[in-house]
Formats: structure tokens, C-alpha cells, sequence
């Protein structure tokens, strides 16, 4: 029983892991498209404007709602308060694309 214990314990840190690293990875990805459209003369397209708000609205929902797990880590709450901290910072860039 101890063992069914240990690798559900295993396999849920692993889980958790490739859940915070995809959030991260759909930050630098929306971060890279964000600093293309800025540099665009034309900038922000409606259809643009609504598919990146639609996104940055799905991340942040994602980050608020997480409950963390009791046996995450301080190191994980941290990643989370940087994460939290940046899709706010994202935000305000996209909305300085919009004219």
C-alpha cells in the first residue's frame, strides 16, 4: 500500500511540473507574439486584440485558480507569484500595443 502511496505521490510532482512548465511556456510564447505586434506599424487588428485578450484572460484564470498542492514546494509558490506577476505585466504591454 506504501508503495501505491509513493508512486501516486510521484506521478502527481511530475504532473505538477509539466502543468507549471506549460503555463510558463504559453507566457513566453504570448510574451514573443506581444513584442511582434508592437513592432508592427499597423499594430493591433481587432481580430488580434480580442484572440490575445481571450489568451491572457485563459492564463490568468489558470494561475488564480490553482490550488496548490499541500506538498508543492515554497520554490513552487514562488514560480506561481512570478508567473501571477507577469501575466500583470503582460497585460499592461499588450494593452500599450493597442492604438
Amino acid at each position: 500500500m506504501n508503495n501505491i502511496h509513493e508512486q501516486f505521490r510521484k506521478d502527481a510532482l511530475e504532473a505538477w511540473g509539466q502543468y507549471m512548465s506549460a503555463l510558463e511556456t504559453s507566457i513566453r510564447d504570448l510574451e514573443a507574439d506581444i513584442e511582434e505586434a508592437a513592432d508592427m506599424s499597423d499594430r493591433c487588428t481587432a481580430e488580434w486584440c480580442e484572440a490575445t485578450e481571450h489568451v491572457i484572460d485563459e492564463i490568468n484564470d489558470a494561475l488564480f485558480n490553482i490550488s496548490e498542492p499541500r506538498w508543492s514546494s515554497d520554490e513552487d509558490s514562488k514560480r506561481i507569484k512570478t508567473l501571477k506577476r507577469r501575466v500583470r505585466e503582460l497585460y499592461v504591454k499588450y494593452k500599450g500595443t493597442q492604438h
